[in-house]
């Protein structure tokens, strides 16, 4: 298969994360080759947040290891950040500060140079269909625009993977058809790493899923390869043992 030869962008290797007693994730491993989007699906508490948390180098492991673009995402986390967009689940903003202003903040800190941060402000607020609101206080902005807003942050030193925790949550469905042709879009460029619960965005954007239960990966396919009839629901419910 052609996607085989191409670079892996996102790779863990026998990750698990322990709490004393709890086990968060097991032995969670896979790689993701450039250009993939890749829905990472399972239920509430099933180990989706933590494995981004580590992905992105904000959670250390317990065991095992994780690369981004090849590079180590705990002992070389500044070169793995500069390749890697971040948006959390109900990521922190700035309420008090508007768009342009927190975009211009968080490049400071990037410490992309002038020139290239006007172009960057421009292209991801046009990118993101934040042009009208970019002068507004965050905090008056609703929920859609502030998931923009989340997104146009992590877009804005161009990285060329992606990584989206919950990203469509508390969006209305005019905002989630927004969002998810965003995704799509991204995908041409980039690798896209987007852990949900909902069926309905693994189907709209997805090109593989990895579907996790109880802190582990139990399946490892194609959208229509985990269909059974023609839909998600029978062998999520199935796989997960949902109540």
């Amino acid at each position: 298969m052609a996607q085989e030869s191409k670079k892996i962008m996102i790779e863990a290797k026998g990750l698990s994360k322990f709490y004393g007693p709890f086990v968060a994730i097991k032995d969670v491993s896979f790689s993701i080759p450039q250009g993939q989007i890749v829905a990472f699906l399972g239920p509430n508490g099933a180990g989706k947040s933590t494995t981004m948390k580590i992905l992105s180098g904000y959670l250390a492991a317990s065991e095992g290891s994780a690369t981004v673009a090849g590079y180590d995402v705990r002992e070389e986390r500044i070169e793995s950040s500069r390749r890697l967009g971040y948006l959390p689940e109900n990521g922190p903003l700035y309420e008090d500060m508007t768009p342009i202003e927190l975009l211009q903040f968080f490049g400071e800190f990037r410490e992309l140079e002038p020139d290239l941060l006007k172009k960057r402000i421009s292209l991801v607020s046009k990118q993101c269909d934040l042009e009208e609101v970019m002068e507004k206080p965050i905090g008056k902005l609703s929920r859609g625009y502030k998931q923009r807003v989340g997104l146009a942050q992590a877009l804005l030193h161009d990285p060329e993977v992606l990584i989206m925790d919950e990203p469509t949550a508390g969006l209305d469905p005019n905002q989630i058809r927004d969002f998810r042709k965003n995704i799509r879009d991204l995908g041409k460029t980039k690798t896209v790493l987007m852990s949900t619960h909902i069926l309905q965005e693994v189907d709209a954007v997805a090109d593989r899923v990895l579907l996790v239960n109880n802190g582990r990966i139990i399946f490892d396919g194609t959208p229509d390869e985990l269909k059974e009839n023609g839909s998600l629901e029978t062998p999520f419910y199935r796989l997960t043992g949902s109540n």
